[in-house]
């Protein structure tokens, strides 16, 4: 009992790792965007045609990521996908046009949906080992690994490297250390006898009802990364370093709130704690609606940060139990909630030119409200094991 403890809580940290990996390559190429555009000699109309294909190449490839779990267990699986996505950030730097730099993108996207798939169905189930809630302090993991690799992204920029030199590099230096890393993960095997999941199958209904919710989160989130410093500098005439501000006040509160959320969840559970959540996220989304000055929209945008921030991790562990695959349910809410990050930005701003950036919030504000509304979906029945 002692030995299965152990093994269970070094898979913790080393699942926590995997996250954090997984977060630095993502911030590792944000940070790079402009240097890839310029590269490849692309307008801004077509960058952001090029970056519709992460999306688009996660929402197909990640139903797969099942079926390799399956064929050669959880720890040989997370190991080869993880280094598959690591790599992957190679390949955009070296696109010399737009047609090569989608098929790069949808690679990069193709590749980091299957491994978040499989880390996120390898968090649920020592969760489920460990009978307390992990799921959201993993979550909080990835966005510190996205800002350390923002953050040397940007020394990288600064100091004129070729974001070629600077992804190659963090590429290898990621993949060594996603391969040790994941040496310590449970390694499980399905039976014998048990039939591998489809290519291709639809995530059961439970798991859709708990994306709406996940979908819900991720618009709000999308919306407040892309449209806050915006939002203060056309609404509220601040200056563009109040606004930046906005931002990242956003951000570090949601890394924050993430890493202290298992807590909270142990304590009021799944339904309540997102419950409150929501009525946390619609108070922030009131005040920025409402904000007379800079100072007011950004505590109402650090608190749709705040609220928001469990939301996922949640959905992620609540469809882990639901059904009889958990891989196959996390992808079905994957996909859901990387349709809402993709389309949200698109949509405020459609708002907006409609009519106005508050118009625009108060959408993100009603939406924080469903969160409240429709947290009991995420009941669910704990996974009894064989």
């Amino acid at each position: 009992m002692t030995d299965d403890t152990t093994l269970v809580r070094r898979s913790r940290y080393a699942v926590a790792a995997v996250f954090c990996v997984h977060g630095s390559v993502t911030g590792s190429f944000a940070t790079r965007v402009p240097w890839i555009q310029e590269h490849a000699g692309l307008s801004a109309g077509q960058l952001g045609i090029a970056l519709a294909f992460p999306a688009l190449g996660a929402a197909l490839m990640m139903p797969m990521a099942a079926r390799v779990t399956h064929r050669f267990g959880t720890r040989n699986a997370l190991r080869g996908l993880l280094a598959l996505w690591t790599l992957a950030l190679i390949l955009p730097s070296f696109a010399p046009n737009l047609l090569l730099l989608c098929a790069a993108l949808f690679v990069y996207g193709g590749t980091s949906g299957m491994a978040d798939v499989a880390m996120n169905a390898l968090g649920v189930e020592v969760e489920h080992r460990l009978n307390k809630s992990i799921m959201s302090g993993l979550h909080g993991m990835w966005s510190l690994g996205a800002l350390f690799g923002a953050a040397v992204g940007t020394v990288a920029a600064h100091s004129e490297l070729s974001a070629q030199v600077h992804h190659v590099a963090a590429a290898i230096v990621l993949t060594v250390i996603g391969a040790v890393v994941c040496q310590f993960v449970l390694n499980i095997h399905p039976d014998d006898d048990e039939e591998p999941p489809a290519r291709f199958a639809l995530p059961p209904r439970s798991a859709l009802l708990i994306g709406a919710v996940g979908f819900c989160a991720v618009f709000a989130e999308g919306a407040s990364l892309d449209w806050s410093a915006v939002y203060l500098r056309d609404v509220l005439d601040s200056t563009a370093g109040v606004a930046a501000g906005a931002t990242t006040g956003f951000a570090l509160t949601m890394a924050i709130a993430r890493i202290t959320g298992d807590a909270v969840v142990d304590r009021f559970g799944a339904v309540r704690t997102v419950r409150w959540s929501g009525v946390i996220a619609t108070a922030g989304g009131v005040l920025v609606v409402i904000a007379p000055v800079p100072a007011v929209a950004m505590l109402g945008f650090g608190l749709v940060g705040i609220g928001i921030a469990v939301v996922v991790p949640l959905a992620f562990a609540a469809a882990g139990r639901t059904g009889t695959n958990a891989s196959q349910a996390i992808a079905g809410v994957a996909t859901i909630t990387y349709a809402s990050g993709l389309v949200a930005p698109s949509i405020i701003g459609g708002i907006a030119q409609a009519s106005n950036l508050t118009v625009s919030f108060m959408v993100v504000t009603l939406l924080t409200v469903a969160l409240a509304v429709f947290a009991p979906v995420l009941r669910t029945k704990p996974r009894v094991r064989a």
